[in-house]
């Protein structure tokens, strides 16, 4: 068996096997002339991933598989995927679909504790290339550094699907020295090419990504409608936050974006099925610091795009090059003042307690926990940027919700 999956209590429901293993919403049963839609419980089933596996294991906690990749195989809808911490080759595809009620999952059961590396011989152009629906991956290292042969990763994390959520990754060191004209790529990218829409990409570390000073490599990438909030995204060769193609209705909250060649870039053009432009998008309480350009507006973009709570500083070029007729309000123009800032060290993006950032962000209706996991509320205020300052000491990583499960 691989894993073990939690029954259904109810007798009724477990007959209704056709939904629950196909991911229907429902089954339809008969009673005399009249038809009652019933929705089965979802059947959870978890599988396991570790270095001292082996691929020709059943996948469960005691016999888990070697790689992501043979786990990928055989996930059904409601699977999370535990990978233990340690080294892992990327460069694989996941296509199965997962469901609103059912999603896949896969998870690293330490927050950044299982590294994806490229293989001896790379034949990919992505560490991880997801296509299929409805599938989280969370917590994961992707870590392009260790190229040795074959093809070099221009991605880190490709997104193809939809309603897929990316959270809580640590992606970096890809493409740094692929010839600039080169297909352009990303640390993550969430992509309409194959229809995908409507992604998340929540809680990342995206840095070290694209060659010097060459404009088509891009920390988080998005060309559909997405939530893009928590982010950190630093040493960019291109945009640290960058929309085109399709992009619109994009929510771009509370990143920190630094030492890229533009911080945030809200445009469309290039379309794939799109005509309409990117427009209904909103930029608001992202700190973006010390790039070459700072938040700009390119290609077709709509009148109903909004730039609120920012803080803009410090950007060689000019911080702020959007559409004629279009402003920003709230803005804040000085040093955000973090506890440790470098361009070329790792940066400590927290902010001290002299931060203009603090309590000077918009009120979010809904709003995802810092980069930390710490909450943001009208209770505690809403900083600008990725952190929240002085938080709860109890406050738990985000990704600890996917704790596999006890023995």
């Amino acid at each position: 068996m691989l894993g073990q999956p939690h029954r259904p209590a109810n007798p009724l429901l477990a007959v209704l096997s056709c939904a629950v293993l196909l991911g229907l919403d429902g089954c339809r049963l008969r009673e005399g002339s009249s038809e009652q839609l019933v929705i089965p419980e979802v059947v959870r089933t978890n599988l396991f991933v570790a270095p001292g596996g082996s691929d020709a294991n059943p996948g469960t906690q005691e016999e888990p598989f070697r790689t992501i990749g043979r786990a990928a195989q055989v996930v059904t809808p409601g699977t999370t995927v535990y990978v233990a911490p340690g080294q892992y080759t990327g460069g694989f595809r996941t296509n199965v679909n997962g469901s609103a009620e059912a999603r896949i999952i896969f998870v690293s059961s330490e927050r950044w504790g299982a590294k994806i590396v490229p293989p001896l011989d790379s034949r990919t152009a992505s560490a991880w290339d997801n296509r299929g629906n409805h599938v989280d991956i969370v917590g994961f290292e992707v870590d392009g550094s260790q190229y040795q042969s074959g093809t070099k990763w221009l991605s880190g994390i490709y997104n193809g699907g939809s309603y897929n959520s990316i959270r809580h990754n640590h992606v970096h060191h890809i493409a740094l020295d692929v010839p600039c004209e080169a297909a352009g790529g990303s640390g993550i990218g969430v992509d309409s090419y194959y229809k995908g829409k409507q992604g998340e990409v929540i809680g990342n570390n995206v840095h070290d990504i694209g060659p010097g000073d060459c404009r088509y490599h891009h920390g988080i990438y998005i060309s559909t409608q997405a939530r893009v909030r928590s982010n950190v995204v630093y040493r960019i060769s291109g945009a640290g936050i960058h929309l085109w193609h399709d992009a619109q209705r994009v929510d771009i909250t509370g990143n920190t974006v630094s030492t890229s060649g533009s911080g945030i870039v809200v445009g469309g053009g290039d379309f794939y099925y799109s005509k309409e432009g990117n427009d209904h998008t909103i930029v608001a309480n992202n700190i973006v610091y010390d790039n070459k350009h700072g938040i700009l507006e390119q290609g077709a973009t709509g009148r109903n795009n909004r730039y609120v709570h920012n803080l803009v500083f410090q950007n060689t070029a000019s911080d702020w090059r959007l559409a004629p007729g279009r402003t920003h309000l709230g803005t804040i123009a000085a040093d955000p003042g973090f506890l440790d800032y470098s361009r070329t060290d790792t940066p400590d993006f927290r902010l001290s307690t002299q931060s203009p950032a603090i309590g000077r962000g918009m009120a979010v209706a809904a709003p995802e926990p810092d980069f930390d996991g710490k909450p943001r509320s009208p209770e505690t205020g809403f900083d600008i940027g990725a952190f929240q300052h002085e938080p709860p000491a109890d406050a738990d990583l985000p990704v600890s919700q996917y704790s596999p499960p006890s023995r």
